[in-house]
């Protein structure tokens, strides 16, 4: 774990400047970090805003990037005026970071920066990510998953460093809890942040609401599943009056990329 931090850290060293894709999650976070001890004012945090992400989590973000000490840069993202995004096929991720990874580019070479990396981690090699198609097209690196470094060594390096992101849950955009198929709108996605902020304030911290039509699907740790039972009705109510007609818990427990899972089925 050390020996990839220290690659990590010549790889930066190595750039002329860096425009970092910065959500404010734990890879990001940690990258940021890294990136702005050894480039400084070359050194770029820059975050989407769009109905695909919280505002919370924007908020977040800024502030993250100013306790960090560098400079954040807020940007504008479309993407439900995109076709393509919107009837959210399995490839939805590459519109939506093909978007990004757009403004991110335009942005660096507005400032006089070439180079935008992003904080996808090794991990992210085992699982669906047509985002990746995207970087790859506009020539984003992503320097954490080039030196081998697992979330639960980013986990670990960020604890090291003091940043308080070190156990927050994991974070992904509000789309990924809409089934493939399944348009995406602003209804749904607005139906979703309300729901999950609910959840939060019920003390639940790794949540995910899916979102099947008239159905909510609650995904917590197996660990919590007895508190969403204690609390059934409250949650019930509180979900109805967003607009769903039933409340289920996956008995399954919650895990990253669950509807990734009707991913090469037949029929």
């Amino acid at each position: 774990m050390k020996g990839k931090l220290v690659a990590l850290r010549r790889s930066l060293r190595g750039m002329e400047g860096a425009v970092v894709a910065f959500s404010g999650g734990v890879d990001s976070t940690f990258l940021l970090q890294v990136a702005h001890e050894e480039l400084g004012a070359r050194c770029i945090a820059a975050t989407a805003i769009s109905p695909i992400r919280t505002q919370a989590e924007t908020r977040g973000a800024e502030e993250m990037a100013g306790r960090l000490g560098a400079r954040w840069e807020p940007l504008t993202t479309s993407e439900l005026v995109m076709e393509e995004f919107i009837a959210n096929s399995p490839e939805r991720c590459y519109y939506c970071k093909r978007e990004l990874f757009g403004q991110l580019k335009a942005l660096g070479e507005k400032l006089g920066i070439s180079q935008v990396i992003d904080g996808s981690n090794h991990d992210d090699l085992k699982d669906h990510r047509p985002g990746s198609r995207a970087a790859k097209e506009l020539g984003v690196q992503s320097p954490l998953q080039a030196v081998g470094l697992t979330k639960t060594e980013i986990r670990a390096l960020s604890q090291e460093l003091g940043l308080p992101t070190w156990d927050k849950p994991s974070m992904a955009c509000l789309a990924s809890r809409i089934p493939y198929g399944s348009p995406i709108t602003l209804a749904k996605l607005t139906q979703v942040a309300e729901g999950e902020a609910f959840l939060r304030r019920c003390g639940f911290g790794q949540v995910r609401l899916r979102h099947h039509g008239e159905i909510a699907r609650l995904e917590v740790p197996q660990g919590e599943m007895d508190r969403v039972i204690d609390l059934g009705p409250e949650i019930a109510s509180k979900l109805k009056e967003l607009g769903f007609l039933y409340v289920a818990l996956d008995l399954e427990g919650y895990r990253s990329g669950s509807l990734n899972a009707s991913l090469g089925r037949n029929g």
